[in-house]
């Protein structure tokens, strides 16, 4: 792969030092705009001509695999796959090659595991071995697959599933097809082998075990992916549903220039890591008007996790998202947790969320390492969003939800992750746990995250912690209980314009922590009036003088 951009590019003291416009908006690098595309070149290869048949019960693999064969045997081309229900094995991309799969196609991968052999691969941002993705290429040129088909990874024989995602009756259904449970009753698994697995890959992987035959015995625990694709220049995915994953969905792994337009991504809400889009150490990227319905986070940004990210040191960079759906999933996009690469500007726009677990999602956690720096996400829309409705959360265990913070401060080094130079703004949510939350980090705690332009109905307000340099400019609330802002052990904030809708009692701004200084609030009211000093509450500690009010 040529022109990645590494740690060792990217400036340390922030791309962001003097990033505002007059206007106060970010500016994004260009190269963002500079997405290449595929070049395939004409002629078509049908399926049915190299004896695929569609009625869902013939093994199509070889036959599929001729048609891709011969297609790229000419030097490229368009491999179509008419209406009908094709079974297949997994199938392997080739550079200049087309995938169309028409209106009315349901390509239905196989069941059975033998069909998946185990290859080296990345996963959750640490090399390992995982099973075949159903579809998969890597070290690919002018690559797409088109249509308006559907692609199905048979992920419901390959997933665990918890008993709190299941009604009693689907639980019951469950258990009677067949399968295992974990020693606590609260985990089903497919198999034996698949329960087993885990602590085989990790001892192998603690031995530093890379040969893809010894995890064997761990192969049912090795779920695929639905759509692997490592080290892969000019990308198109263009118009098909990609639905029910073993485990993501859709990973592009160290890509470039990559465009992901008209898709639906599904996957059932109790889909264990049943992640929609994962754009890990990839650059150039366009996803747009796309829709996503799924069991994990939907888009997520990631860059390899904690040593192992580091040292490969590819960010996820240049990245544009915009006119996207996400009906259900823990985040509608999201950057990390595994984002020790870096990840870099990016610009999030025009996407609505709907019943997502949280909204806006940064997550990280102490070893991890890594700067996420210039990100602009705007014009926002949420509706019922289970949490919060904007998160940043820097001690992320792997809980559904943000979690607590902590007070406690460690050294910094190369391993304490870095948030700073953050946009979002022209943002609408109705119904959220809570607005925003902020969990920084004490020894280095978030920077420069500009929120403006929200206007938001939920339980409760915004809450920041361990933070510097923030910016609430035109933030409108309504909640239920407690204050509209709360900040504690932050430094440096601006809160101009807060609105609280029909809010009368109780303080409107709660400040606390002996570290807080810095604090201004300007053109603030409730319904009660202008923010006065008794609408304030300065809790013990709190340094005299920390707030001025205008």
């Amino acid at each position: 792969m040529k022109n990645i951009i590494t740690n060792a590019d990217v400036k340390t003291n922030s791309a962001m030092d003097s990033a505002d416009d007059a206007d106060g908006s970010l500016r994004l690098d260009d190269r963002s705009q500079r997405i290449e595309m595929p070049r395939i070149p004409d002629g078509l290869w049908l399926v049915t001509d190299y004896g695929a048949v569609g009625d869902g019960m013939t093994m199509n693999t070889g036959a599929i695999s001729s048609a891709i064969q011969a297609c790229a045997d000419a030097g490229g081309g368009r491999v179509v796959i008419p209406p009908g229900v094709w079974l297949t094995g997994p199938i392997s991309l080739r550079s200049r090659t087309e995938i169309y799969a028409e209106r009315g196609a349901l390509v239905l991968f196989s069941q059975n595991f033998d069909d998946y052999p185990l290859v080296s691969s990345t996963f959750e941002g640490i090399p390992t071995v995982r099973c075949q993705s159903p579809i998969d290429g890597e070290d690919l040129e002018d690559i797409a697959i088109t249509g308006e088909g559907i692609f199905d990874g048979a992920g419901e024989a390959w997933r665990p599933v918890k008993r709190e995602k299941m009604t009693n009756a689907e639980w019951t259904s469950l258990l009677q097809s067949g399968g295992v449970l974990d020693d606590a009753g609260r985990i089903w698994w497919p198999t034996k082998e698949a329960r087993d697995g885990s602590s085989i890959v990790k001892r192998l992987q603690q031995e530093g075990i890379a040969d893809p035959l010894a995890f064997k015995p761990a192969r049912d625990f090795l779920r695929p992916v639905l759509v692997s694709l490592r080290w892969c220049r000019r990308v198109l995915l263009d118009g098909p549903t990609f639905q029910n994953s073993a485990c993501w969905c859709l990973h592009p792994w160290a890509c470039q220039h990559l465009t992901v337009r008209n898709v639906m991504v599904r996957n059932p809400w109790s889909a264990q890591n049943g992640d929609g889009i994962d754009l890990d150490s990839c650059q150039h990227v366009l996803l747009e008007n796309s829709s996503f319905d799924v069991g994990d986070d939907a888009i997520c940004l990631k860059s390899g996790r904690d040593e192992a990210g580091r040292k490969l040191g590819i960010a996820s960079a240049f990245i544009q998202i915009r006119d996207c759906v996400v009906y259900h999933g823990h985040g509608g996009v999201v950057i990390g947790s595994e984002m020790s690469g870096g990840v870099h500007d990016v610009n999030v726009s025009d996407c609505t969320f709907i019943g997502t677990d949280i909204g806006l999602r940064f997550k990280s956690a102490r070893g991890r390492g890594g700067v996420v720096e210039n990100i602009l996400m705007e014009r926002i829309r949420m509706k019922n969003i289970a949490g919060e409705a904007i998160s940043f959360h820097m001690f992320y265990d792997g809980q559904e939800g943000s979690g607590e913070g902590s007070d406690v401060e460690m050294e910094v080094s190369e391993e304490t992750p870095v948030f700073r130079d953050i946009r979002i703004k022209d943002v609408v949510c109705t119904g959220a746990k809570r607005a925003v939350l902020m969990n920084g980090l004490a020894e280095l705690p978030l920077a420069n995250v500009a929120i403006g332009e929200l206007t938001a109905s939920c339980d409760t307000g915004i809450s920041l912690n361990h933070a510097t340099g923030i910016r609430l400019n035109q933030v409108r609330l309504r909640v239920q209980a407690g204050p509209l802002v709360e900040l504690n052990q932050c430094t440096n904030a601006l809160v101009n314009g807060l609105i609280g809708e029909d809010f009368l009692h109780g303080a409107a701004m709660v400040l606390s922590g002996e570290r807080t200084e810095g604090i201004v609030c300007r053109g603030s009211r409730t319904c009660a009036g202008r923010l006065a000093e008794a609408s304030v509450r300065l809790a013990p500690g709190v340094r005299p003088g920390a707030l001025t009010l205008d």
